[in-house]
């Protein structure tokens, strides 16, 4: 017998889900740790109390090897997730285990995974242009060191794929300052051994730290993964003092294995089907992710659509933290322009005179207006042709298809499906080209010339050779 630890028998079991009642003091308390008397390596996590003396608990280890009367002791601990440099290139998941068959891995510390938010004095607001090399991204939908990013899209359309490559470009230009934090919620266990692949080709794994909560757990472990990488960005940019950028794929994910916990217990859904506290959930998160002193914390999470609808209750609990939205597009994917963004539904708070150059304001509102007008254009096109329109219009409307097909951009994480070589353009140059574009001054090269590009010029020199 353990003295002075909460011992209880379990009364309930239902999936994931056990109650577990204890008749004498002391009670467990919320978010503590209770092991299998039988089996210390079967863990559970209380969560919520049922009545007086039972409490609801979620099973954390994968297996159910127990029965109604089964014994449980409390640990006096919280649950945490292990932390330290060694992390770095490596893959775990929330117990440290690694996943990438790479040995075991010896940690500094353990860290509290539900922490809290810092204080209001202690919170640093940076408004620095952060560059991906993306010319899309940073012309339309700029990003915002310490700023939250969201990537919004269907299945299929690029999203893990473009979260990627904004890793790989930002981590390759600040190798020494900067780390990053993948957080794998619900994905595949073969995208997460093809994102390590893609990640140590590129060069950039020694300074990522990977944490899945794959696809095949249990909710339980779904659910916490997001907690655990936010504690691990958290360990990574005040214990370690480095700029950290979190990378979440993906945001639904973590919705969606928390309602399938709040309906195991029970708990009565909103109206939309989802857990009545999501929006609590995505607060616990989003609140913790800032920048302390001058340690910068950037985040840049996908965020899954059902049936590509952006008004879906995940993606309306998450825009409200964001500064940058950017939204994919099925037809721009079907079309082969890729990143598949859609430029008009994306936007960012950092498009503004006091964040880019008034040149690049002015130049990406001069595009958007454009691309809008082509828009009323191409029902037109579509019923008659591009002959019948006005000298003026065909001129607007091959400006727009030419600024378009200029977005599209080959990927360094992606070369060996594409086969074609990465480009990473700076800002000036996106810009610059882009003016030049709205200016006319390729009126006279043909649309189909500007697709994966990486600045003009490289047309000109095509041509030369």
């Amino acid at each position: 017998m353990v003295e002075n630890k909460p011992i209880g028998n379990i009364i309930g079991i239902r999936d994931v889900v056990v109650e577990v009642e204890f008749l004498d003091d002391p009670k467990p308390y919320i978010h503590e740790i209770l092991v299998l008397d039988k089996d210390p390596g079967i863990i559970f996590e209380v969560v919520e109390s049922s009545g007086v003396n039972r409490f609801y608990c979620i099973n954390l280890s994968g297996r159910s090897n127990f029965l109604r009367g089964s014994k449980v002791i409390g640990t006096g601990e919280k649950i945490s997730v292990p932390v330290g440099k060694n992390m770095l290139g490596r893959v775990i998941d929330i117990f440290g285990k690694d996943l990438d068959g790479g040995g075991e891995i010896s940690f500094e510390a353990k860290k509290e995974i539900f922490g809290v938010s810092p204080p209001y004095d202690d919170v640093t607001v940076t408004r620095d242009f952060l560059e991906t090399g993306i010319k899309i991204i940073d012309m339309f939908a700029p990003l915002l060191k310490g700023g939250k990013v969201g990537l919004f899209g269907g299945s299929g359309v690029g999203k893990t794929v473009l979260l990627t490559e904004i890793l790989n470009n930002i981590i390759n230009k600040d190798l020494g300052n900067t780390v990053s934090v993948f957080c794998g919620i619900g994905e595949r266990s073969r995208e997460g051994q093809e994102l390590r692949e893609e990640l140590k080709n590129s060069g950039v794994l020694p300074n990522v730290s990977m944490i899945f909560g794959q696809m095949g757990e249990n909710a339980s472990i779904r659910f916490l993964t997001a907690f655990a990488g936010t504690a691990i960005s958290e360990y990574m940019r005040d214990d370690l003092g480095k700029n950290v950028l979190l990378f979440m794929d993906n945001i639904f994910r973590f919705a969606q294995a928390g309602n399938e916990l709040s309906l195991l217990m029970n708990n009565i859904p909103s109206e939309d089907g989802y857990q009545a506290t999501l929006s609590s959930e995505v607060a616990q998160i989003h609140e913790r992710l800032v920048s302390r002193g001058d340690r910068v914390l950037t985040t840049v999470e996908a965020v899954y659509l059902p049936e590509d609808d952006l008004f879906d209750q995940t993606a309306q609990a998450v825009f409200g933290y964001l500064d940058s939205s950017i939204v994919l597009s099925r037809d721009a994917y079907r079309e082969g322009r890729l990143p598949a963004v859609d430029i008009l539904a994306s936007d960012s708070g950092a498009l503004n005179p006091n964040n880019v150059t008034p040149l690049h304001y002015a130049t990406a509102n001069s595009a958007k207006s454009l691309l809008k007008q082509s828009e009323l254009l191409e029902r037109i096109v579509s019923l008659v042709g591009e002959s019948e329109l006005s000298e003026e219009d065909r001129i607007l409307y091959q400006r727009s298809n030419k600024i378009k097909n200029y977005m599209t951009q080959s990927f360094f994480v992606a070369e060996k499906q594409t086969g074609r070589k990465g480009t990473y353009v700076p800002v000036q140059d996106t810009v610059k080209d882009v003016k030049d574009i709205l200016d006319g001054k390729y009126d006279h090269i043909s649309e189909d010339k500007f697709m994966f590009i990486g600045k003009v010029s490289d047309i000109e020199k095509e041509t030369s050779k």
